[in-house]
Parts: structure tokens; C-alpha cells; sequence
């Protein structure tokens, strides 16, 4: 199975048309908004001398991050072109980058054969796939997991909706890095908390620890206040290593 061409096509466009400068993408905010805050919850679960595997790394702003908390840091990404801007973007050559599409059950499983046991962390990217494509993408991330990876996992629920239509309402309609996101097609918050539940626990993943957050955005509300996408997070394990969660 592989995610269909418009999908594909929608996110090399988005990514072929973002420049290099940080925070231009309305999601590509600090680490210490994002990753910094992600990894506390799940370290107490992980072991750091296993890589961590960044899903939907886009430019990588949080996998260089990542690869100073963790032995090696891979970054993958669907899109070519977030690839290209990745590996731009890490002069010091911190992290790794690959694309890989996350439906591809062989590729996933070559990566997980090259890396071997790896921690996870994706952030909103079960929400943006294709609703047929999101059950292969939970299953991406048990894959790669193994015995003893752990992963973080981040979703917006439907009440991000509600946050993106506030924001789109502005005098002048939709700010730009809103505008190119719908532009390109991408829909964001369009899974529930129950499917991305459902999916993470049929993919054989058992929740170690769980709750909500609000992602942090690189856009502001009139008021000055940063906008942040309603979500919620899950600690993830094998379900079969579900007792005695650390080595």
C-alpha cells in the first residue's frame, strides 16, 4: 500500500513552496514549545541509548533537537522536498534524513531492519493522513518500535478546528501560513480522539501514560496570544512489554 498521488503530490507542493527561514511553516515552532516539553514525558519510559525515529520530521526542526536527548536521531518525512529542507537546515550534520513513506509496510520494515529497536516520536501526522492510510501509519510506529522502543505520539483533536477557524477569521481572512496550509489541501484535525485511539491500540500498542496539550503554533491570535491546537499525547509500548516498561 502506498499513499495516493494527490496526498503525495499535496505535500511536496507545500514543502517545494516553504523557504528555508524558520518558523515560516505554522507548525515549525521552537523546541522548547515542542519537543522539549514532548521528550519529559517520555523518557522516564525510554531508553536513550536507542535511536529515536522523528515521523513526519518536515524541515527537522525538532529532530536536531531530538538527536542531542537520544544516541542517533533519524528524521523521515514523505516529501522529498522537507527532506531537502532537513538536511539544509543540520550544517552540523546532528541528525539523519530519510524519506520513507509511512503506508510503505516494506519500507518501514527495511528502515527498522537498518536502525534495529528504535524510540518514536511523531507529531500530528495521523490527523493529516488519508483516513485509509492511518491504520498502516499506527502500524509504522509499532514497527519500528520492536521490543524495546517507546514512543510519543501527538494528535490535535476536532477542537483544533475551532482554534484554525478563530484564527482564519481575521479582518483579511486566513494569515499566509495558514492560507498555503489549505492551500495545498491539507486538512488539519480531521481525526477523533477515539480513531486515533482505536488505531494506536490495534496496531498492538499498549499506553503508558497519556493527556492533553495544546500544540504550539508559529502563528497569533489579534491579541497577541499564540495560537495552540487543542491535542492529546500518548505514551506508547509494545503491548506484550507493556509490565515492566523499562529494561
Amino acid at each position: 500500500m502506498d499513499v495516493s498521488q494527490h496526498y503525495r503530490e499535496a505535500w511536496e507542493g507545500f514543502w517545494s513552496a516553504t523557504s528555508d527561514m524558520p518558523g515560516e511553516v505554522i507548525w515549525d515552532s521552537d523546541p522548547s514549545l515542542t519537543s522539549v516539553p514532548d521528550t519529559e514525558l517520555l523518557l522516564p519510559h525510554a531508553d536513550t541509548s536507542l535511536p529515536v525515529a522523528d515521523l513526519g520530521c518536515g524541515n527537522g526542526t525538532q529532530t536536531r533537537y531530538l538527536a542531542t536527548r537520544f544516541a542517533r536521531a533519524i528524521g523521515v518525512d514523505l516529501a522529498h522536498a522537507a527532506i531537502a529542507h532537513a538536511r539544509r537546515a543540520d550544517s552540523a550534520g546532528v541528525a539523519e534524513f530519510a524519506q520513507l513513506d509511512l503506508v510503505d509496510a516494506e519500507a518501514v520494515a527495511a528502515l527498522h531492519k537498518r536502525i534495529g529497536d528504535t524510540n518514536v516520536c511523531m507529531r500530528a501526522v495521523i490527523h493529516q493522513s488519508e483516513p485509509e492510510a492511518r491504520p498502516a501509519v499506527a502500524g509504522a510506529v509499532a514497527a519500528l518500535l520492536g521490543e524495546r522502543g517507546r514512543a510519543f505520539v501527538v494528535e490535535p483533536t476536532p477542537a483544533s478546528k475551532d482554534v484554525l477557524q478563530l484564527v482564519a477569521q481575521g479582518p483579511d481572512g486566513p494569515p499566509e501560513k495558514l492560507r498555503r496550509v489549505l492551500a495545498h489541501g491539507l486538512k488539519p484535525a480531521s481525526a477523533t480522539e477515539e480513531e486515533v485511539r482505536r488505531l494506536l491500540q490495534e496496531a498492538g500498542l499498549a499506553m503508558l501514560a497519556e493527556g492533553t496539550t495544546a500544540l504550539a503554533q508559529t502563528e497569533y491570535l489579534p491579541d497577541g496570544t499564540r495560537v495552540g491546537l487543542p491535542s492529546r499525547w500518548f505514551v506508547l509500548a509494545p503491548a506484550e512489554r507493556r509490565n515492566g516498561d523499562r529494561r
